[in-house]
């Protein structure tokens, strides 16, 4: 039996503005609401605004909370001050990423967890089993929130205009409460678009009302409603991960070039030390392939799964993720790519379209840096 997807609280709000919606995670979400190149365009020169709902929040409160976390994943948790956010992992004992998270610390005693959609569940199952011999409380908050982002060089301005939070002073990967058009809200100075930006957190009977006052807000600025399809764009040429594509199972952090997020030098134990250990002495001393970012020297599309070719046909490679860029005008991809053929600058380099092998150039990532 089919289970029909959830609907998220602005739901009617996407279909008034006849969104295109598509099955995501198990959500019905807006895929686009118009054109994705249009969508992909305002977030780098105006503002976008993204219903990310489907997002899985946990929360952990209690005297161990910080220590359950570092315990549970690969970060540093109980260094992060409260009121500050960190990126960080959840590995199996094989050093396997379960899935990327971004950990805000609310108060001395309590965290909320973010994680994907398609992987909520998972994470929510396991920091309940690792939590357990800590004294703290693990709690499935998925139900008790919306998520809105504005993402885009104008959305410090826009957001400014509907509350009195002190936005100068929140930095990046920072968050506090506060009143977002009359709405009790956590903002957060986050987002996966490359872009300045702003997640705000709110109980899902007040999103229309939040997302209508940022819709008004911004109506002068270039804000419009964006899909999940120019999300994806403006996250690749940003360089930034997707579970399933760049990281999985199958991978370490060391693997896709975030060894960094594990911290070794915490104290304590934590869930997949060793293996990490072992990935990381690998990945300094013979890394087997690379992530990397390729350019296409034509018009055809590399999509994920695609082959990656040197000069004699000989397979070095696969693409993760690909697409055609709006910013850069040229189709690109993330790949990973033996060792051998991942700096910047190889020649010789093609990906396997259906047969035709369309040359390509490695280069470093991002693709993109917005100004600072």
């Amino acid at each position: 039996m089919t289970t029909a997807p959830r609907r998220t609280a602005l739901d009617a709000v996407h279909r008034a503005l006849g969104a295109t919606m598509t099955d995501f995670a198990g959500w019905d979400m807006p895929l686009r609401y118009g054109s994705e190149r249009d969508e992909h365009v305002a977030v780098r020169t105006a503002a976008g605004l993204f219903d990310l709902s489907h997002m899985g929040e946990i929360t952990l409160t209690g005297p161990q909370a910080a220590e359950a976390l570092d315990f549970a994943l690969v970060g540093h948790l109980s260094a992060v001050k409260p009121g500050r956010a960190r990126y960080t992992m959840i590995c199996r004992e094989d050093g396997g990423i379960l899935d990327d998270l971004i950990v805000y610390r609310l108060a001395e005693q309590a965290f909320m967890v973010v994680a994907n959609a398609s992987n909520a569940q998972v994470v929510l199952d396991e920091l309940t089993a690792r939590a357990a011999g800590f004294d703290v409380t693990v709690r499935d908050d998925r139900d008790a929130y919306a998520l809105i982002a504005v993402q885009g060089p104008q959305a410090p301005a826009i957001l400014a205009a509907v509350t009195d939070a002190d936005l100068d002073g929140l930095k990046y990967y920072a968050g506090l409460p506060g009143t977002v058009a009359g709405v009790p809200a956590m903002i957060a100075r986050t987002g996966y678009t490359g872009e300045d930006g702003f997640e705000l957190f709110a109980a899902p009977a007040d999103a229309e009302a939040l997302w209508t006052a940022l819709t008004d807000a911004g109506r002068e600025r270039g804000l419009v409603p964006c899909g999940l399809s120019c999300r994806d764009t403006l996250r690749l040429e940003a360089g930034m991960p997707l579970y399933g594509h760049e990281l999985t199972t199958a991978l370490t952090p060391f693997d896709a070039g975030l060894g960094r997020v594990v911290k070794f030098d915490k104290p304590g134990d934590f869930t997949g030390r060793a293996a990490l250990e072992a990935a990381a002495r690998k990945a300094a001393a013979n890394p087997p392939r690379v992530l990397v970012g390729l350019v296409a020297a034509g018009r055809r599309v590399p999509r994920a799964g695609y082959p990656v070719v040197d000069a004699a046909g000989t397979v070095i490679g696969e693409v993760t993720s690909g697409a055609p860029s709006p910013t850069l005008g040229k189709p690109l991809a993330m790949a990973y790519l033996d060792a051998a053929h991942a700096e910047p600058g190889t020649g010789g380099v093609a990906v396997d379209i259906r047969g035709a092998h369309e040359a390509h150039e490695v280069v470093a990532l991002p693709f993109y840096r917005r100004a600072r």
